[in-house]
């Protein structure tokens, strides 16, 4: 139930953010072959703007690193999301943001999942099921006012 500003999670738990990933001379040297990692998914990911909240997915525990996946040899990435709440409203609209900021950044070579952590929301199976329809993801991404939210997200 929203509270009197509208906010579903008027106070929410913050949490700290992991250290910056350690640069090595070869992470600039394009004669060095360089896998992509979990870190580096979670890194692509933590940044992303909470759309009610001027906080980062990664401050409110939203993701983390053991909920992203990779797999050079399969192509595949798969990143789990938690709501920070069981009956959040945003939580398609994170998940949206999550794989649009994925499409974008990652070679396309790779197949982007992203779902909702198993029993962490009341509506898991409806959201992941139009997560993963890539004619809703797009018809979803027609509607510039949506659109515009998600960018907030992904570039705040």
């Amino acid at each position: 139930m929203p509270g009197k500003d509208g906010l579903e999670n008027v106070n929410p738990h913050i949490f700290a953010r992991a250290a910056q990933r350690e640069e090595l001379d070869t992470d600039w040297d394009d004669d060095v072959q360089d896998p992509f990692d979990t870190r580096e998914i979670f890194d692509l990911v933590r940044t992303i703007r909470d759309p009610e909240h001027p906080l980062s997915l990664e401050e409110l525990n939203v993701v983390s690193e053991s909920q992203c996946q990779v797999s050079e040899v399969d192509g595949d990435v798969c990143v789990l999301f938690t709501p920070t709440i069981p009956h959040c409203s945003m939580a398609s609209l994170i998940g949206l943001s999550i794989r649009l900021k994925l499409l974008h950044t990652l070679p396309t070579r790779f197949k982007v999942d992203v779902r909702i952590n198993p029993g962490t929301h009341a509506s898991e199976h409806a959201i992941n099921k139009q997560l993963a329809d890539k004619e809703r993801v797009a018809a979803a991404l027609e509607n510039s006012h949506l659109l515009e939210v998600i960018n907030k997200c992904i570039f705040p």
